[in-house]
């Protein structure tokens, strides 16, 4: 009996979470290498330095520092707004283009640099939208 109450209530609270990424995705008419390429070209355009690139994967991951962010927290350091970027090729010939825009606030505490997840920032969302716009051919 305890177990199925406690499935219920995990089952409960994962329904009732918020989602933090901000998940964007749009077909594009260019060839995968291309379409990765105009990515990893227009993500410096747009602020993010990009800080891991797979390209066997076709897989690439941007950051960009807001330093304008204050928090009333001594241990607040900044905010991280972060673009995740996958580019695949589809079953139907066409590419597709998937951007995960994430913001993390990152604070200094004993164990040293500590992210937290926070719901997706508008400065990223409106990022994820422009680099679709741009990269879709």
């Amino acid at each position: 009996m305890h177990y199925r109450l406690f499935f219920g209530g995990t089952l409960l609270l994962s329904a009732c979470a918020q989602p933090y990424a901000a998940p964007a995705s749009a077909p594009s008419s260019l060839s995968p290498e291309e379409t990765f390429s105009c990515v990893r070209g227009e993500m410096p355009k747009l602020g993010y330095k990009p800080s891991s690139v797979d390209v066997d994967a076709r897989r690439i991951n941007g950051t960009k520092i807001d330093t304008q962010s204050r928090r009333p927290d001594t241990q607040f350091r900044r905010v991280l707004d972060k673009l995740e970027v996958e580019v695949a090729p589809q079953a139907d010939g066409r590419t597709a283009i998937n951007v995960r825009g994430r913001t993390f606030a990152e604070y200094t505490t004993q164990r040293g640099p500590t992210e937290v997840e926070e719901k997706a920032s508008a400065e990223v969302q409106s990022a994820s939208e422009q680099l679709l716009k741009r990269c879709r051919g």
